[in-house]
């Protein structure tokens, strides 16, 4: 039997122009992609109308109802049937799509969603009456008086009902319901001094208050950490550090949150671009190389960062959804960002996270006796001689980790036993790891090993700065054979490279030859180095991946060179351990992102027992 060729057609096919509904309809699957694109884009017009207050309604998860109210600008009866008319916005005339200062500017929403829902708007501009348009599955009606003291209602009835089979694609009810909730909570962070309502209306009336958020007072940063204090909790806000840096015109505000305050999704990562809420790889990235020497790969960074820039720095104009931007110098935007968090990270010196007293509380708690592992009687413990045995073993053996251990003696003119410091004074040592210190309203355990750890591995970068990267020469340089685009990519670093000691020079043609690598990595695959370098500059524009390389070698030197778990320390060496703790940035979390050392005040404590 023959099969038809379906590409073999009778008559040659014609170009028809489709009709402005199906125009409309195409259009919305590009802005409009689920109940939450709908409530981000009439949030957005809101602000852009100047609103002070914006409360939004909606109803099995918006796929029924979305409301959006403002005390914007609004528009007038003459206005209204041209707001639904595509490509018609008051935000921009045209002329220049590089310089846009507001959210929207496509004039496409509007007309979007009234070709696939119920859409009526409700608005009255100053000095004029108010009136009211209906759209439904893009049939226009006519302009309509209508009672309204201020602002713009925007009502949105039976989303998809003119496309139904986009309803089969949307998720349960919930699931919608907390996507419109995380676009209003970012939309919220964006602009502290609007004030937000977020109502369930699921089964009519006026619903429940879901998110409620008013217009905060003051200057930036403390509007946007009370901000913060309402939408994420208090345990965020007093563990994040404010962030305020500039480059070449480029500022970066916002908060960074403790590497011990660190999640195990990227569920606290809030990035704008000029008050935009993005997902942007570049920024993402710049975030996670920010705490690149502080965190585990399987934690992630809580941050909420705001990049402001000369609008025709950046291109908005990427994608109809607006949350993908373009820098036109994104070398100079990353950066910004690395460097900005750096700086903030070790100016925080030995500080952790107040979360980690919380857990450590929390885990002193009866264990339940049907779960409860068997007791460890001290009979059924190593001896002291055996433990002592094992700890020599561990011991290390070469100079250099020698060189890196620390000498703990105090200065001639320092007191053993003030507490005045951070830290306080050492008064034990417990289980041959743990230091105990008073400090003036409570009690520090710090983990030796972790702590130590951390001050060697510092010890050892500023050598690394202070004296560079040294480089060991290859007996035959290594011949590495790319692409013309990649050599050229790779040679355009090549200095940037060298500093850390990997020296590379054009071979002709597309080659490159490798002369020299950092002789702390010992033997090197350099083609294998040389392609992910070259990954990672075409993805993020920039590499820290040889950097990475050399400090994870610096990591594991200091880890061998530290004070072991089981060494018995005198008091004056847990003195001069904690002092130099308190000199050293990041001391608070161990080359791991995890804490050093645990502070519980006296009324925790005194809670514990009951005595409060």
């Amino acid at each position: 039997m023959t099969v038809p060729n379906p590409k073999i057609v009778p008559e040659r096919p014609r170009i028809r122009q489709l009709d402005e509904a199906a125009v409309n309809r195409i259009a919305a699957g590009e802005v409009v992609e689920r109940p939450a694109s709908a409530v981000k884009e009439l949030v957005e017009n809101s602000l852009d109308a100047g609103a002070r207050r914006i409360e939004v309604a909606y109803a099995d998860g918006g796929k029924t109802l979305i409301r959006v109210s403002d005390d914007g600008c609004g528009m007038s009866a003459e206005d209204l049937p041209l707001a639904l008319a595509r490509h018609a916005t008051s935000k921009i005339d045209g002329s220049d799509l590089l310089n846009i200062r507001s959210f929207g500017f496509r004039g496409e929403a509007l007309p979007s969603l009234g070709a696939v829902g119920r859409l009526r708007i409700t608005s009255r501009a100053g000095g004029s009456e108010g009136a009211e348009i209906a759209v439904s599955g893009g049939r226009m009606d006519a302009v309509r008086p209508a009672a309204l003291s201020q602002g713009t209602v925007v009502e949105l009835r039976d989303l998809f009902y003119a496309t139904p089979a986009r309803l089969k694609f949307l998720r349960s009810d919930r699931a919608e319901a907390q996507a419109i909730r995380d676009v209003v909570q970012r939309l919220a962070m964006a602009e502290p001094y609007v004030g937000f309502t977020l109502r369930d209306a699921t089964g009519g009336g006026e619903g429940r208050v879901i998110l409620r958020a008013d217009a905060e007072q003051g200057e930036l940063f403390d509007a946007l950490s009370q901000r913060l204090r309402r939408l994420i909790g208090n345990d965020f806000a007093d563990n994040a550090l404010p962030i305020d840096a500039e480059r070449e015109g480029i500022r970066l505000t916002g908060f960074a949150a403790l590497p011990t305050y660190s999640r195990g999704a990227a569920v606290e990562q809030f990035l704008f671009v000029n008050g935009r809420p993005v997902r942007d790889k570049l920024l993402i990235g710049a975030l996670r190389a920010g705490y690149m020497d502080v965190l585990s790969r399987d934690r992630h960074p809580a941050a909420v960062l705001n990049l402001i820039c000369d609008p025709e720095r950046v291109d908005v104009n990427v994608h109809p959804a607006k949350a993908e931007v373009r820098f036109r110098d994104p070398g100079l935007a990353r950066g910004l960002i690395v460097s900005a968090l750096r700086h903030a990270l070790a100016d925080a010196g030995h500080r952790a996270s107040s979360t980690v007293a919380g857990m450590t509380l929390g885990a002193m708690r009866p264990e339940p006796a049907a779960t409860a592992t068997p007791r460890i009687y001290q009979m059924d413990r190593p001896s002291q001689s055996a433990l002592r045995a094992a700890y020599t073993a561990q011991a290390p053996l070469a100079p250099v980790f020698a060189e890196a251990s620390a000498r703990f003696e105090l200065e001639p003119d320092a007191e053993a036993d003030v507490t005045d410091n951070p830290l306080g004074a050492a008064r034990a040592q417990v289980h041959e790891n743990y230091i105990i210190a008073q400090t003036a309203t409570g009690m520090v355990i710090v983990d030796q090993h972790a702590a130590h750890e951390r001050l060697v591995y510092e010890r050892l970068k500023r050598q690394r700065e202070e004296n560079g990267v040294a480089a060991q020469a290859l007996l035959i340089p290594e011949i590495v054979d790319l692409s013309e685009g990649d050599a050229a990519l790779l040679l355009g670093h090549a200095e940037a490279l060298g500093q850390l000691g990997l020296t590379i020079e054009p071979f002709g043609g597309s080659a490159v030859a490798v002369r020299e690598t950092p002789a702390v990595l010992g033997e090197v695959n350099a083609t294998a180095l040389l392609r992910d370098i070259l990954d990672e500059l075409a993805d993020l524009g920039d590499s820290r991946r040889l950097q990475s390389r050399i400090d994870a070698v610096l990591s594991r030197m200091a880890c061998h060179g530290s004070i072991r778990s089981g060494r018995r320390m005198r008091p004056d060496e847990m003195n001069a351990l904690l002092r130099e703790m308190e000199r050293t940035p990041l001391s608070g979390q161990c080359n791991h992102g995890r804490p050093t050392y645990v502070e519980l005040k006296l009324s925790d404590i005194e809670r514990l027992f009951g005595r409060t």
